[in-house]
């Protein structure tokens, strides 16, 4: 089943996943040196005076090289995902070294010469055992430091003397540990813009935080927080705030207060209608997905100048109040999961719309008025009601992904030929549904990369389909094709054919099991053996004739087996009309 939105709601890429990897300082093309761990120190020789960048990820490493040790210009090194057991104190002739990304190791010691890189102003130490707790005191020594990520190390304690000595810091990255307090000297980092703190134990959002002025993302989510302190209203240069899956119950008025607040994620809450209070004004995205609201909270239509972001997944609407036309910045508009009976007609005035998610919610029907959406470029409709395919879609020019799979919806059985009207059209999924057989001119779709039709009846690809040159994917399975089309070899893009538990005869089974490549010499050789027997057909029908040989009356004209046939007919009748006069003239 597709949903689409579930890749859009909750858009927050996580800090903890992001890792920078391009070699470049202030726009200067540095040295570097990418992979390959098993390279000999000799073979880094023409390399050591002046190499800056040095990623060797995912390289199965158990120790850091001793050739990257000696490579004394170096300032950014990246070793995360491998097997390392120790930071050795040779790290201290890296002098330079600003950025260090040693997480998802199995570091258990740090040398005390690590504390020697006073150069470092980013540091990854996640997800690394260090059995013996966190090294305070050497950590400590890395004054420079602006960035210090220990996410997912099972800390229970932030250690005071980190917030007292590290004073440059500006992102601190705690989440995935069993934090449930933090020290009051943490107000000591005026500096600090971004902190993390996903997935903990607090209750409380600790108070001392609200003092933090240069605060601008606020991470929190999977906590178990019931309520937000009125000096959050402190925060005025905050612009992220995610609170999701926590236990709130409301939203404070001193929320309002925080003027520079663009996203909010309230996602998973306990949130009601009119517990939703008063939000920003300059709010540009906001998720309420996963409350008991009903209806959506008067406060939204409040922020309707700046919101562009809308989610409210599985919130229990049955209507949408007619303010919603007052929303005209919208862009992405996400009401999955709910119980609309009917497609909300006022949708249709947000023409600035470019994602629109009904997924698994109770609609039948698509207004004509849909076509007002000029800008619409993802329409999700999957698990719906819909008795036949909705052909008010086809004049929805600019859409490039429609999902319309019914894995729980009533499905139905064909595509109109209207749907080539979709000329820009990317991605289409239709999957679950009990289509027997595609346009003959499905071919038009020239802009198609995914086609996803798996779960259906489909008979017969059309030949039409070897024209999309761009297809990427075709998702076939669980359906009843016996044959490719024969010049399908002719998608030379083609990355997924997928075609399980269908009863294919051409190509066998065991061509495709050996993968695309196969399957189109499969189609050539065919496709040139036909030919060889057309050509050779021909030329031995042709000789029999120039040598009149054989009774080939099938080579004859049929006009002429006609007109003989005619004559017999002629002769036949005029023999039964005589025989007919003569048996008259007797009884007469």
């Amino acid at each position: 089943m597709s949903h689409i939105i579930s890749k859009t709601t909750n858009v927050k890429f996580s800090e903890a996943l992001i890792t920078p990897k391009a070699p470049s300082y202030q726009g200067i093309e540095l040295p570097w040196i990418k992979g390959n761990a098993e390279l000999a120190p000799d073979s880094w020789k023409p390399l050591t005076e002046r190499v800056f960048f040095v990623d060797l990820a995912k390289s199965g490493l158990q120790t850091i090289p001793c050739a990257v040790l000696q490579l004394q210009d170096l300032e950014e090194l990246h070793l995360e995902k491998n097997e390392i057991l120790e930071i050795p104190p040779e790290i201290r002739y890296l002098k330079n070294l600003k950025i260090l990304y040693v997480n998802n190791n199995k570091i258990n010691i740090i040398s005390k010469e690590f504390g020697e890189l006073t150069q470092l102003q980013s540091l990854d130490l996640s997800e690394n055992p260090l059995t013996e707790g966190l090294p305070t005191q050497i950590v400590c020594r890395l004054q420079a430091l602006r960035e210090l990520r220990l996410y997912d190390m099972n800390l229970t304690e932030l250690p005071a003397e980190i917030c007292k000595m590290l004073l440059h810091l500006e992102l601190l990255g705690l989440s995935g540990n069993e934090f449930a307090v933090l020290p009051w000297e943490i107000i000591s980092l005026r500096n600090l813009k971004e902190i993390y703190l996903q997935r903990n134990k607090f209750c409380l959002l600790p108070v001392y935080l609200c003092q933090l002025c240069s605060l601008e993302i606020l991470d929190m989510g999977q906590n178990a927080l019931e309520y937000l302190p009125d000096e959050i209203r402190s925060l005025q240069k905050l612009k992220h705030l995610y609170l999701a899956y926590n236990n709130l119950r409301a939203t404070p008025e001193a929320l309002h207060d925080c003027i520079s607040l663009r996203v909010l994620d309230l996602t998973g809450n306990q949130l009601y209608e009119n517990k939703v209070n008063s939000l920003p004004k300059g709010i540009a995205e906001l998720s309420v997905s996963n409350n008991q609201l009903c209806t959506i909270p008067p406060s939204i239509p409040t922020v309707a100048s700046a919101l562009q972001l809308l989610y409210l997944k599985n919130t229990q609407l049955k209507k949408l109040p007619s303010a919603i036309y007052c929303l005209k910045g919208l862009r992405i508009l996400d009401l999955s999961q709910n119980r609309l009976r009917h497609f909300p007609k006022h949708i249709c005035c947000l023409d600035k719309l470019e994602l629109l998610s009904l997924d698994d919610s109770k609609v039948k029907e698509i207004p004509p008025e849909i076509k007002n959406l000029h800008n619409l470029k993802t329409l999700g409709l999957t698990g719906n009601r819909f008795q036949a395919f909705p052909q008010e879609i086809c004049s929805l020019v600019s859409l490039e992904r429609l999902h319309l799979g019914q894995h729980h919806g009533m499905k139905f059985t064909g595509l109109p030929d209207a749907i080539t009207g979709l000329v820009n059209l990317k991605e289409l999924y239709l999957e679950n549904n009990l289509i027997e057989f595609l346009p003959a001119t499905f071919g038009l779709l020239q802009s198609l990369k995914i086609l996803d039709l798996h779960e259906n009846r489909i008979l017969e690809i059309p030949q039409s389909i070897c024209d999309i040159q761009g297809l990427k994917q075709l998702i076939f399975d669980c359906n009843r094709l016996t044959q490719l089309p024969e010049n399908l070899d002719q998608l030379q893009k083609l990355e997924v054919l997928s075609l399980t538990r269908n009863p294919l005869k051409e190509p066998p089974d065991d061509v495709y099991q050996q993968g695309i490549p196969a399957v189109f010499q499969y189609l050539q050789k065919k496709r040139h053996q036909r030919l060889m027997a057309i050509k050779l057909q021909s030329w031995w029908r042709g000789l029999m004739v120039r040598l009149q040989l054989g009774p080939f009356k099938d080579l004859f004209p049929k006009k002429n087996k006609k007109g003989k046939k005619e004559k017999g007919k002629k002769e036949k009748g005029k023999k039964e009309a005589d025989k007919g006069k003569k048996q008259k003239g007797a009884k007469k």
